[in-house]
């Protein structure tokens, strides 16, 4: 049994979680049931009702709360505040009937089933009727469908639900047996500390993020992005924590006022592997504390009553969602992602039981209940989405999920230098959808004039290039000033994103052939097309004859094409590029040999007529 606090039990602890989720989760999700239940059930086994691997779950659930604080600050980052305002009678009308009609009834049936007073009833209701923000949200992402209509509804259920968190926790003790004289003053003191914060934490975002990390990312040190962007999350989670509110809330307001900033996609893809990491830890940690020891004694009353709320959760959220004219197989998929209890319950069952609304047994037998329903929720909600399947009429095919509302046919420029700005000018023109990322600050601030965002990032980088919605895009065109990165962003879009065409700009005959060689659809040589221009503008100006100066043109453009379509078959080999050598030479015989005009260059021409 390891501690984490023993002597070197640290380490061993972090190497059986790891040898645990290595183990299960591809084997649950080989299986269809999904990595959640992977990790729950990951963590069951290793828990003290388990093996018994490792004992201290509270300290590792504490630390895997982070994973669900950095997962709401990713959100966060991708919901515009223009969109959650679209989203306000959601959050406001649905967030609110879900909590209260499903609150009403569960207080009900507690009151009935379980000894507890009116007022443990109540908090048992609120208890249950908050859903798990951590495993909805990943079965959304395990779908793809955290922007679809459903997914969004479903998300603003959930943000309603963290606005309540508060209120339902300062509720406790205000209603506690013996409450003291002055509870509600202190209830009304926390409340505007909560407020304050608010207050504090979107003045920041609005007024010093944004150049804090301007000034960052001038020294171009990738690892101070990284810890600024966890230093902001982390911060912002504990200053929420200490107002009483709660962590996940503070992160996502964090995510939110920086959702219009040109670095969200660098701070999501630094964000990305430590989220990824720490919510398997929860999941984890949730398994963990489970007391398999009182499930087995009350199998057959937990059992029900799990099946009882879940089916009951699902049911209100159906009805909901149908009233609010969702379709009928969007009403079923949002049910079964809200189905398991919320990471709140955790709290707000021994928060009662120490404020003697409830029984310390009671309260222990409700805390394994959320912690079953959060391993039996998952497992539902992949049934419920088969039968949505199944039972999805021709009118009802849901539009291709993950992708948002008018993120189809657009094109994503890598670099914005002196030849992405003009290329970006021609589909401004068209009023054509562009994302543009760049790592240099000074680009991202004049590019403040053309009317869109150009988002900072590395171009290179395969986590940005996700963040930055490259899966999503028809046309990747990759304008880098430097050819080695343009030959490396065209290596990881060819093997990551195969179904963009790729767009480039070469820098040489040899470079454009590497590119094509890599898998470019299409490729401009940098100073190609403005030099037969300079060259077609000069003969005009000679023979005062602009048809035959188009002829000569297209004639050179079409004999330079041939060529490099030549060389390039001839370098179609391995190492072939970097082996063959490629002299300037003319498209058109010339009329007669080139002389020199002094001594020193006839030499040089000389020696260049004479065979290799």
């Amino acid at each position: 049994m390891t501690d984490p606090g023993q002597s070197g039990g640290f380490l061993i602890s972090i190497l059986i979680f790891l040898a645990s989720a290595v183990v299960a989760v591809p084997l649950f999700r080989l299986a269809g049931l999904g990595a959640v239940i992977g990790y729950l059930v990951a963590g069951v086994a290793i828990g003290p009702s388990g093996f018994g691997l490792i004992s201290d779950a509270a300290t590792t659930l504490d630390i895997a709360e982070l994973g669900v604080v950095l997962l709401l600050f990713i959100v966060g980052l991708e919901l515009k505040p223009s969109r959650l305002v679209a989203m306000r009678a959601d959050i406001l009308l649905l967030g609110s009937a879900q909590m209260a009609v499903t609150a009403a009834v569960l207080a009900s049936l507690a009151y009935l089933v379980f000894p507890m007073s009116l007022w443990g009833s109540i908090i048992t209701g609120f208890a249950l009727a908050f859903s798990a923000t951590a495993v909805a949200l990943q079965l959304l992402e395990e779908r793809g469908a955290l922007q679809s209509k459903y997914g969004r509804r479903a998300f603003a259920v959930l943000l309603m639900q963290d606005m309540l968190v508060v209120p339902v926790l300062a509720l406790v003790p205000f209603v506690a047996p013996r409450a003291a004289t002055n509870d509600w003053q202190t209830t009304l003191t926390h409340f505007g500390i909560g407020l304050a914060s608010i207050a504090a934490v979107i003045f920041a975002g609005r007024f010093l993020l944004n150049p804090m990390f301007r000034i960052l990312a001038h020294t171009g040190a990738r690892e101070v992005m990284t810890a600024s962007a966890l230093l902001v999350v982390l911060g912002t989670a504990m200053l929420m924590e200490h107002a009483g509110m709660s962590m996940a809330l503070g992160a996502f307001l964090a995510g939110l006022m920086l959702s219009e900033s040109a670095f969200r996609h660098e701070l999501e893809a630094n964000i990305e592997p430590f989220r990824g990491l720490l919510m398997g830890l929860f999941f984890m940690s949730v398994g963990m504390s489970i007391d398999m020891g009182l499930v087995i004694k009350q199998a057959g009353l937990l059992l029900a009553i799990c099946l009882g709320v879940i089916v009951l959760k699902s049911l209100i959220v159906y009805t909901l969602m149908r009233l609010s004219r969702s379709t009928h197989c969007e009403s079923l998929s949002a049910a079964g992602v809200l189905t398991p209890a919320g990471e709140f319950s955790f709290v707000l069952f021994p928060l009662a039981a120490t404020y003697s609304l409830l029984p310390l047994e009671t309260a222990n037998l409700l805390s394994a209940l959320a912690a079953l329903t959060m391993v039996t929720g998952p497992m539902v909600a992949k049934l419920i989405e088969k039968i949505s399947e199944r039972t999805r009429g021709p009118d009802e095919t849901l539009p291709p999920e993950g992708v948002p509302d008018g993120a189809r046919g657009n094109v994503l420029v890598i670099g914005f230098g002196r030849f992405g700005q003009m290329a970006v000018q021609v589909l401004l023109a068209a009023r054509v959808d562009v994302t543009v990322i760049d790592n240099d600050i000074e680009r991202i601030r004049n590019a403040s004039r053309f009317g869109f965002k150009v988002y900072y990032g590395d171009g290179t980088r395969l986590d940005v290039l996700h963040a930055s919605g490259a899966n999503e895009a028809r046309i990747i065109a990759i304008c880098v000033d430097k050819k080695e990165q343009a030959s490396l962003i065209v290596e990881l879009v060819k093997q990551h994103f195969p179904l963009a065409r790729i767009h480039v700009r070469a820098f040489d005959r040899i470079h454009a052939i590497d590119l094509y060689k890599k898998g470019a659809d299409f490729l401009v040589r940098e100073t190609f097309e403005s030099a037969l221009q300079f060259g077609g503008e000069t003969l005009a100006e000679i023979t005062e004859d602009r048809a035959q100066m188009a002829d000569a043109v297209e004639d050179v453009r079409r004999r330079d094409l041939a060529r490099l379509a030549m060389q390039q078959a001839g370098a179609s080999f391995p190492d072939a590029v970097a082996a063959i050598q490629i002299v300037p030479e003319p498209l058109t015989p010339p009329l007669k040999k080139a002389r020199g005009l002094s001594y020193e260059t006839q030499d040089i021409v000389e020696k260049a007529d004479e065979p290799a």
